[in-house]
């Protein structure tokens, strides 16, 4: 059961209280005075403080209240706190609420705002508790593969992208090949070097060839190499891709693009470990760890003839799916300040911006947006103006598009407090509760 502390001079408020709250499953605990207050939590077990603004009989300036909120705030910074306000105290209330205050309600207080208020707050509390803790353990885990694993500079904070890592780390050591799979900028390369750089050839060497950018007839050349005279312009012997990643990794990079005479061959050379150079009778042998990408479906161009369907399973013995950016949340502002570099920070608009553009680009367009916006800035603080990305389309409220994802880190951020929070997102507090209550982050009407 949740407790509720009321701290107010007036014994009739707290057995108001007491009562009106005792029917909705919630217990209180009063004080009389300040001090006694601020004991009273540091006993524990508290997760709410609703309390007067003035204490003192001989003054009614709020003064006392005030006080009373920042040493509540100090000693406990993620603690909500409602302020009973007389309308002589107004003002000083609002100033409060913009200094981390949860809420005000004015004497005499309506009954269904209060117990909907306290209930909206011990909601938002429990689930920031439970996010809290779930972001402690994915810290943890975080810290635990930073430190087992080479991940090669990785900046992530999402839980979608570390379970890509984490199995990229699994399968690294497994001399298998890899089929690495999501869209143009989402990172595949660097997921196919996390693989080589974890594996048991991570000493050799690591050979990308992007099969989309090579015409189709010097495809086999790009791979197997040539002997000179093998085709116009071929002036001398060279060796391919395959021979120069011997030992080590051969990343294929839209691996979709790969035309029909050069899908045989890779499928013979993953086979045997053997090919032959354009314009030789003569068998190479070679040992490589093949890392294949592609942002294509593989599996309808199977269907439509364009894709062999025995190279696609020598290729995908694992399958390693990279979400797109706006599938990781979580990635996108540590990504942002990343690609800022030293000396440079973005302010609450811009992350607010960050996080409400969908990224077709993915993190390419993340990083090429971040660059842009740093040489334009006047100053060391990035603002959403200085990011140039379009307006995000509005919901039908006129508030913009935030996920769950997206505001429960906003709430994280702000240890709970619905004002400041809002305040990060763009948002109004009610708007802010009616959101929470969209996505299932808190229960009851808007306060």
């Amino acid at each position: 059961m949740a407790t509720v502390l009321v701290i107010d001079d007036n014994a009739s408020i707290g057995t108001a209280l007491d009562v009106l709250l005792s029917l909705h499953d919630i217990r209180t605990v009063h004080a009389a005075a300040p001090d006694e207050g601020v004991a009273r939590l540091e006993a524990g077990d508290i997760d709410l403080v609703i309390q007067d603004m003035n204490f003192a009989a001989d003054t009614t300036s709020g003064e006392e209240g005030r006080a009373l909120f920042h040493r509540i705030r100090a000693r406990h910074p993620d603690l909500p706190v409602i302020l009973l306000t007389a309308w002589t105290h107004l003002d000083m209330a609002v100033d409060l609420v913009k200094a981390g205050a949860a809420d005000y309600l004015a004497k005499p207080w309506d009954d269904q705002r209060l117990v909907t208020t306290v209930k909206n707050l011990l909601e938002l509390g429990q689930a920031t508790r439970e996010l809290q803790k779930k972001l402690r353990r994915e810290r943890r885990r975080h810290e635990e593969l930073e430190h087992q694993y080479d991940l090669r500079g990785m900046v992530w904070r999402d839980a979608a992208t570390e379970r890509v890592l984490a199995l990229a780390c699994q399968v690294a050591k497994a001399d298998l090949p890899v089929l690495i799979t999501g869209p143009n900028g989402a990172g595949k390369e660097r997921v196919a070097a996390i693989i080589q750089a974890n594996s048991g050839v991570r000493h050799g060497p690591f050979v990308t060839v992007n099969c989309g950018a090579l015409p189709s007839e010097l495809i086999e050349a790009e791979l197997f190499g040539a002997e000179a005279g093998a085709y116009t312009g071929a002036g001398k012997s060279r060796a391919g891709k395959f021979e120069a990643a011997h030992g080590g990794t051969l990343f294929l990079d839209e691996i979709g693009n790969l035309p029909p005479a050069g899908q045989v061959k890779l499928l013979r050379v993953l086979e045997t470990g053997r090919f032959q150079r354009l314009g030789s009778n003569e068998e190479k042998q070679v040992q490589v760890r093949v890392v294949s990408a592609t942002n294509a479906d593989l599996r309808a161009m199977i269907k439509a003839g364009s894709f062999r369907e025995d190279l696609f399973y020598r290729l995908n013995v694992i399958e390693i799916a990279l979400p797109p950016l706006a599938r990781r949340p979580d990635d996108i502002v540590p990504l942002a300040q990343h690609f800022l570099g030293a000396g440079k920070r973005l302010d609450s608009g811009a992350e607010a911006a960050l996080l409400r553009h969908a990224w077709p680009g993915n993190v390419r367009e993340l990083k090429n947006t971040m660059q842009r916006a740093s040489l334009l800035a006047r100053g060391e603080t990035i603002t959403a103006t200085d990011l140039g990305l379009p307006a995000a389309g509005p919901a039908a409220s006129g508030e913009p598009e935030l996920d769950r994802a997206a505001v429960e880190a906003a709430l994280a951020r702000h240890g709970g407090v619905v004002a400041q929070a809002a305040g990060e997102l763009g948002l109004s507090r009610q708007a802010l509760y009616r959101r929470m209550e969209r996505l299932g982050i808190a229960r009851g009407a808007a306060s």
